[in-house]
């Protein structure tokens, strides 16, 4: 199976990002205009000043080299920064120009086309993800995938969503080895988090003291690997991913209230136990300090009545109320 797969992907055609030959500056465009106007005047004097076989032959001349530079003035350019074109001489990829500026190039070079990149409303994305224009933006894009319902590894499901910032890092991969780069990259995002979300717990269980990754907890841990994950995805488009976060984690409703109960009875025995934890260290010094300064000889039984008295009073969930006793404890 191996070797069939290498043998497939060495007859797969992949492209590599390569510059195209281009002449900068505004001195060639300049002197085009220039030629094409000079070449207008000829014809003007062929009709009015010179004679007319002398003038027909100018007024010949003069069109095709008006012609001529109408031709040669389409291979100017005007490249803005972070923006790129990629061009094809009769269906064969010649190069990219990715540097802003002016530039000449082969006026027989076609542009490829490359998907508008939309971050708007999600029906204004979903209609524009096959429309196509004239430039290949290089910019640092955002990408935020919509809110998924993903089991974790104990099973339980969650609604997560995340956010990628990522740019195009080759041209030639990202307009000629896939469609369209942007749904490719939505969809491979949507695998990479639903791999990722499978490998890691929602939440740590009380015991596991903090050494299991989760993804409520490990932020910076599931946000390297989902970025791993999505590189890895998307290599063969030619993309960049620069970051990827999750900015969205909830249990599914179907157990979002068993979960809730079970997070506020986690926490109320860690706020008890935090409180019997301080009630003993009071005790404890009050019976020290007591016994200290001889303000009162105490034998076993009163100690512990007068233990049961304090741990009950700073262990209530109500205010104490206090008894007077009149009479012997005996």
């Amino acid at each position: 199976m191996s070797q069939i797969k290498e043998k497939n992907e060495g007859k797969r055609q992949l492209h590599e990002e390569k510059s195209i030959k281009a002449i900068p500056g505004l001195g060639l465009p300049i002197l085009l205009v220039i030629l094409a106007v000079a070449s207008l005047g000829c014809v003007f004097v062929g009709i009015v000043i010179l004679p007319k076989v002398i003038g027909g032959i100018i007024i010949v001349i003069s069109v095709l080299v008006f012609a001529v530079m109408i031709i040669l003035l389409r291979g100017v350019k005007v490249i803005k920064p972070n923006e790129g074109r990629v061009f094809t001489f009769f269906g064969r990829y010649i190069g990219t120009l990715r540097t802003d500026g002016t530039f000449w190039v082969n006026p027989f070079a076609t542009v490829v086309e490359g998907p508008v990149v939309v971050e708007a409303q999600t029906e204004k994305r979903r209609a524009a993800e096959n429309a196509f224009d004239g430039k290949l933006s290089l910019k640092a894009l955002t990408l935020s995938t919509d809110q998924l319902k993903i089991n974790d590894v104990n099973g339980n499901p969650v609604i997560i969503s995340t956010i990628v910032i990522w740019r195009v890092h080759d041209t030639a991969k990202a307009i000629f080895d896939v469609d369209n780069y942007v749904a490719f990259l939505k969809a491979q995002c949507d695998l990479a988090l639903r791999n990722i979300v499978r490998q890691y717990p929602y939440d740590a269980p009380d015991d596991n003291m903090g050494n299991e990754k989760t993804l409520r907890g490990s932020t910076l841990e599931i946000a390297e690997a989902l970025k791993s994950e999505i590189q890895d995805n998307v290599k063969l488009a030619g993309l960049e991913i620069l970051e990827a976060r999750i900015t969205y984690l909830a249990y599914a409703p179907e157990i979002a209230a068993a979960m809730l109960q079970r997070q506020q009875a986690s926490a109320i025995v860690d706020a008890r136990q935090l409180i019997v934890d301080g009630a003993v260290g009071m005790v404890e010094m009050a019976l020290k300090k007591l016994s200290e300064e001889n303000i009162i000889e105490l034998d076993e039984e009163r100690k512990a009545a007068m233990v049961s008295n304090l741990m009950v009073v700073l262990c209530a969930n109500k205010d104490a109320q206090p008894i007077v006793n009149s009479g012997s404890i005996y």
